[in-house]
């Protein structure tokens, strides 16, 4: 199992509250120790598994990133036939800002690429298309670097964390791999049902609920930032470490339903007042531009603190993420390239472009 997150030393848990007697809450499971190792955001964070020496984790990894290249061999073919003998002239400039283009990388982030890479190939004296991919891998690399970062556990007791997005994005899905992801990683979780439109919603967080022996807080038909501040009295009531809070999938020009999130992060205040910590978004990799304005949109109503790209073994292209880290550099804490939970990975830039351009 790879290592996906930082471990921060425990903070004083905070003076419990009294519990609502409407919020029904099952025994909590005993947590998993926590885990020893300080990660360091320099380091890949598979390169910490006190188990690399053995085979397993290696096999995981290779399965991993065969995945990802397989998600992303669309973007790939494009860009790397490309550089199969080609001249270095404006013809191949022409080509490959075509190629960035069709792979959602966006204006603002295509004509910086080349800017970059038609500058170091004249200060280098690059001759071979292979120095020129190769070029270019290392700009692609350098660009999307500051969105790897690793989500930092243990900082506050308990983390809350709002989860948003627009229907389909794979939201709800998401929050059952990361609450499994942490519960391996020693934390104990509950989840809340905010998204209280729809009984699917409710439903499905249930399902994982019961699948990992997790406490899920739902009131059918309730008001969305209701189950939120309750679902935070009860974890600071029981000392869970992690609330994650599922919202309802909204369009970023439905206005009404965009002031309803500004309104849970309000009432998660009054809960906690350092809450909520993290405010992520999932994106579905495959809605190419509409996905930075997706960023653009929650970025802006609510302050985002991360990202989470969903769906990228299908027909995804890809350059989304150098479209964001030139024009919103909102971290990307996770990529998901399947349906089950080893599918979803922390976000490695290096990984990432060597997937695409070798």
């Amino acid at each position: 199992m790879f290592s996906f997150f930082k471990k921060t030393p425990k903070p004083e848990a905070s003076a419990p509250v009294k519990e609502k007697a409407s919020v029904a809450v099952p025994p909590a499971s005993t947590p998993l120790p926590a885990p020893t190792v300080k990660q360091d955001p320099a380091i890949a964070p598979a390169d910490l598994t006190p188990a690399a020496s053995s085979s397993a984790p290696v096999q995981a990894k290779q399965s991993w990133l065969s995945r990802l290249k397989s998600g992303l061999s669309k973007t790939s073919t494009n860009l790397t036939t490309l550089f199969v003998g080609a001249k270095i002239d404006d013809d191949l400039y022409e080509e490959l800002e075509s190629a960035l283009l069709v792979s959602d990388t966006g204006v603002e982030a295509t004509q910086y690429l080349l800017d970059a890479l038609k500058k170091k190939v004249k200060e280098d004296k690059l001759t071979e298309s292979t120095q020129v991919r190769d070029a270019l891998n290392r700009l692609l690399t350098d660009l999307l670097t500051p969105l790897q970062k690793p989500l930092e556990l243990g900082r506050h007791q308990p983390l809350v964390m709002m989860i948003t997005g627009v229907n389909g994005a794979g939201k709800t899905t998401t929050i059952g791999k990361l609450a499994k992801h942490m519960q391996q990683h020693g934390q104990s979780v509950l989840l809340a049902a905010g998204d209280t439109f729809r009984a699917a919603a409710r439903e499905q967080l249930a399902i994982w609920g019961e699948r990992n022996n997790i406490t899920v807080i739902a009131q059918e038909s309730g008001d969305p930032a209701a189950v939120a501040f309750d679902a935070v009295s009860s974890a600071r009531a029981r000392g869970t470490n992690i609330v994650m809070i599922d919202t309802a999938g909204r369009l970023p020009t439905q206005l009404h339903l965009m002031d309803e999130l500004k309104k849970i992060k309000r009432v998660i205040a009054k809960g906690l007042d350092t809450a909520p910590h993290e405010i992520l978004l999932v994106i579905d990799g495959n809605t190419g531009q509409n996905a930075l304005a997706q960023v653009k949109a929650f970025d802006d109503a609510i302050g985002l603190t991360g990202l989470v790209i969903t769906k990228l073994d299908g027909t995804a292209k890809g350059g989304i993420l150098a479209a964001i880290a030139k024009t919103r550099p909102i971290p990307v804490y996770f990529i998901g390239v399947g349906e089950q939970i080893e599918d979803l990975q922390p976000f490695n830039a290096s990984e990432f472009v060597n997937a695409l351009l070798n």
